[in-house]
């Protein structure tokens, strides 16, 4: 038997436009994502000789094939042809759930980089992101990581340079979004404003934190917002206390600060997190 190790980054949205519904009932979408430091842990033992188990330490969390990590782990051995006799998935989970923040693509990612470095890398990591797109529409990006444009269903990728050094501030009240109404509700409302990706992009090649900054938007941001007056108290707070820009990430409900530097972010957490205490700082990687 052999244990794996490795962390599951959780994502947050810069940019998140949606640019139709897709005869297959999906919705093409356009997003600069960005990894940031908050993390779960996967462990995995490989060759177990028993039936494959799953475990995690959050309530609420499937152990079964119904888990991405699972269906993960299922996907990379009938696509690489690798065979093992048992598995032992192990879940330690931090990434809030039901957030926008990609917690579970984000454990399903990590699945693959760990059982694809334990097999000697039969896939790159572009072909690696492109099987995560059979497990979900979020693990793509989870596996490459960074700072990139997300296109399609989310499987289709490019690379973008390295966001500026500085910190964000996350923080997941305590109410939770269902993304399949909020699509139905983006598909009946007209969309007002939307992400300017080109500004975006060209933000990111001059390193310009304050033009990236600028260019942070996600389209749900409002129609979420509408239903949940809370949100603007919290960005409220996060304005208030030295934020160069907030928004929701994903379809919410986590919404997320960009500061500066470490300082404004530990002020805002304080601020929030007597009424807050799913509050995190956190830097990108």
């Amino acid at each position: 038997m052999t244990t794996l190790y490795e962390g599951a980054f959780a994502k947050i949205n810069l940019t998140l436009d949606v640019l139709g519904k897709r005869e297959d009932g999906y919705h093409d979408l356009k997003s600069v994502m960005q990894t940031i430091s908050i993390r779960d842990d996967v462990e995995i033992d490989v060759d177990t000789g028993k039936p494959w188990v799953l475990k995690c330490d959050a309530d609420g969390i499937p152990a079964d094939r119904r888990n991405l990590a699972w269906k993960a782990a299922e996907v990379f051995f009938e696509q690489t042809k690798r065979t093992t006799t048992g598995l032992e998935i192990r879940i330690t989970k931090r990434i809030p759930m039901e957030a926008g923040l990609g917690g579970g693509s984000a454990d399903a990612a990590a699945v693959l980089r760990a059982l694809n470095r334990h097999y000697g890398n039969p896939l790159s990591i572009m072909a690696l992101a492109e099987l995560g797109a059979l497990v979900g529409s979020d693990v793509p990006f989870c596996v490459l990581c960074g700072t990139a444009m997300v296109e399609g269903r989310g499987e289709r990728l490019r690379k973008l340079p390295d966001l500026p050094d500085c910190c964000f501030v996350v923080c997941k009240p305590d109410f939770s979004v269902s993304t399949p109404e909020l699509y139905k509700k983006i598909d009946e409302v007209e969309i007002a404003k939307r992400p300017d990706h080109q500004a975006m992009e060209s933000a990111l090649l001059a390193g310009d934190l304050g033009k990236i900054a600028e260019n942070v938007f996600n389209v749900f941001d409002p129609v979420v917002t509408a239903d949940h007056l809370e949100l603007n108290y919290i960005k409220s707070i996060f304005n208030s206390y030295g934020s160069i820009n907030q928004q929701m990430t994903g379809s919410g409900s986590a919404v997320f600060a960009m500061v500066p530097d470490f300082e404004f972010a530990a002020v805002i957490c304080n601020m929030l997190k007597e009424n807050y205490p799913q509050v995190y700082i956190a830097k990108p990687v």
